[in-house]
């Protein structure tokens, strides 16, 4: 199962480098970012407002880890929507990472035999025999659901406007639903995570508008369509107050 534990991963190089990139070559502003970082620990850099520009236009953004980038622009992209839980940063940034390993948003699992193509192929299998199976495919539909419709919006829509495929309504309501029966699911609670699926399950709109934001200023910056625009100018109406 994938956790939410990109910031416990973060090491002190990472530290380091976020506030060189915040402080642009000012030995007085790194210095009091170093007593930020002792006295509040790294989450004061992490939050820091010039930080994921800095990520975006500094060369030197280049040696940052996997971890810290993905961390950085999806804190940011939620804070900017109105999510401000780190524990969903560290959930979606999470979700980020694992699923553009290789395959792995076809298997609920590093090593598994059944690969998934559809969300409701996931669905299908929610109510498996297999307590453990049962569990870890609802939790994938959410995954699965935000991934898709958070990185990936305008191939959704160009696939509706061009075979009749779903909508990313369609893929927002299985993703809320993959999570809220993940946290049903009495594993969940065994785990601990019941309180985490519920809160993805209640924000998924939310956090799949946060994704749209990330993939569409720094995945996808140089790829501009009607549609793409249609569906922003959509979701910032619904989703930024």
């Amino acid at each position: 199962m994938i956790l939410a534990n990109v910031r416990q991963c973060l090491t002190r190089g990472d530290a380091q480098l976020a506030m060189r990139l915040v402080a642009r070559g000012s030995s007085a502003e790194l210095d009091r970012l170093e007593h930020a970082l002792r006295d509040e620990g790294i989450d004061a850099i992490l939050d820091d407002p010039r930080l994921r520009p800095a990520m975006l236009e500094q060369s030197q953004a280049a040696h940052a880890s996997s971890r810290l980038f993905v961390y950085v622009v999806v804190r940011h992209a939620l804070r900017e929507v109105g999510e401000d839980d780190r524990t969903m940063a560290d959930f979606v940034a999470s979700v980020l990472l694992q699923f553009g390993d290789k395959d792995r948003a076809r298997r609920i699992r590093e090593y598994d035999d059944q690969v998934y193509d559809t969300l409701a192929s996931l669905l299908a299998d929610s109510d498996s025999a297999d307590p453990t199976r049962a569990f870890l495919v609802r939790v994938h539909l959410g995954h699965d659901a935000l991934w898709l419709a958070g990185v990936f919006p305008d191939h959704i829509e160009h696939r509706r406007h061009r075979r009749g495929g779903p909508d990313l309504e369609y893929f927002d309501e299985m993703g809320r639903r993959g999570y809220q029966l993940a946290a049903e699911h009495r594993l969940a609670s065994e785990h601990g995570v019941t309180a985490l699926f519920e809160h993805a399950a209640e924000r998924f709109g939310r956090l799949r508008f946060a994704l749209n934001r990330v993939s569409d200023g720094v995945f996808f910056a140089r790829h501009h369509t009607a549609s793409k625009l249609m569906r922003q100018v959509r979701d910032e109406a619904r989703w930024v107050s």
